[in-house]
């Protein structure tokens, strides 16, 4: 297949040139998700198992009476103890089976119908893509979930963008890499000749980008993660990588607690970044309560004597030794060792020992099939 000259829009899921035609670059589809619908599948239909479709909705529930009546569906079961094949018939229709689908609307007046079954799910799909209401829309809103795109997989790009390769990989296969995995790709990604010429550049400013997120300890989140999936701190610290990468001076910069969440070790990558930025040239006035940040911070200013209205004052300023020596500062006492958080000698034991909470398998993100189990 003869395809134009590669362009950089191509490469890109927020430009129609590159993005996936199907999902229009989101990587994600919307759909009606039976599980949604179905909330208690311990109910039966009789019972209202299936939301907006049960007795306090009569023509649609009635719709069910005919068809389960045609089907020999039983209404007084329990969904889940209905077979796959009674409960695909609900869910996806009757194909090119016909049904008397016959009805008297509330004035009284008969309609007849003899059609086939559309399905609940895509009945549901037809209305919302046809509605111009938002309330209805709103309402069947709550029905929908969202999957990976079944034609780009995830990925948001084009089949031609997705089929472009540097030597072994494409750009799908480099963004679905962990932050950190993708810095030590393009680490050992060398290309010879006049490929290597002119890739240089570019590799030693991903290299360079890439290196700035894992100093501020992202190296876990990889290249896809939807923006709205991550935690404020993450967002945080993606910011101040870019700021880094920007090389900007003379500028102030407020933070957060920035080390919220963090490991030691990446909080420890997290204060030598802080401190690069100061050494950029600009101010960085960091909201803090991790001991280490107070003692790495070239002035503190500690606000007190207690939290939200009991507090707001000034209490103290000055390096960590300088708040270490004075007696009105509580945070300095901490500094000082003179006050203490006492670790308990002994554990506090559960009453029932013996029970456990357990996750198996748990996925999403960070978590990949991971199994734990939690003494109660």
């Amino acid at each position: 297949r003869a395809v134009a000259e590669l362009e950089p829009r191509l490469f890109s899921f927020n430009n129609p040139f590159g993005a996936c035609p199907v999902c229009d670059g989101l990587g994600t589809r919307s759909h009606f998700s039976a599980e949604k619908l179905i909330p208690n599948p311990e109910l039966s239909i009789s019972q209202g198992a299936i939301r907006s479709w049960d007795r306090q909705r009569p023509y649609y529930y009635t719709i069910l009476q005919k068809v389960a009546e045609h089907f020999s569906i039983p209404m007084d079961h329990p969904w889940n103890e209905l077979n796959k094949a009674q409960q695909k018939i609900i869910l996806q229709g009757s194909g090119k089976e016909k049904i008397d689908l016959s009805y008297v609307d509330e004035r009284g007046r008969k309609h007849n119908r003899i059609m086939p079954f559309e399905g609940v799910l895509p009945y549901l799909e037809r209305r919302y893509r046809e509605t111009e209401s938002n309330y209805v829309r709103d309402d069947l809103a709550q029905y929908l979930s969202n999957a990976a795109c079944s034609e780009c997989g995830g990925s948001r790009l084009n089949e031609i963008s997705r089929h472009v390769r540097v030597l072994d990989k494409t750009i799908a296969n480099i963004t679905q890499m962990s932050i950190g995995e993708a810095e030590n790709y393009y680490q050992n990604l060398q290309l010879e000749g006049a490929k290597g010429e002119i890739a240089d550049k570019i590799f030693k400013e991903i290299r360079e980008r890439l290196h700035f997120l894992v100093s501020v300890g992202l190296n876990y989140l990889s290249l896809a993660r939807s923006a709205e999936t991550l935690s404020g701190g993450e967002a945080q610290r993606i910011r101040l990588a870019s700021q880094i990468g920007a090389g900007l001076n003379n500028v102030m910069y407020v933070l957060d607690e920035p080390s919220i969440g963090l490991h030691q070790r990446d909080n420890d990558r997290l204060l030598q970044t802080l401190i690069r930025l100061r050494d950029l040239g600009n101010t960085v006035l960091v909201v803090e309560h991790d001991e280490d940040a107070i003692r790495a911070a070239d002035h503190i200013i500690d606000i007190g004597p207690g939290a939200g209205v009991h507090g707001g004052e000034i209490i103290a300023e000055g390096t960590a030794k300088e708040l270490a020596k004075n007696k009105n500062s509580l945070t300095g006492q901490y500094l000082s060792g003179k006050r203490k958080i006492a670790v308990p000698k002994q554990r506090k034991t559960s009453p029932k020992p013996d029970e456990k909470i357990i996750l198996t398998g748990a996925s999403g993100h960070n978590l990949k099939h991971v199994s734990l189990t939690i003494p109660t």
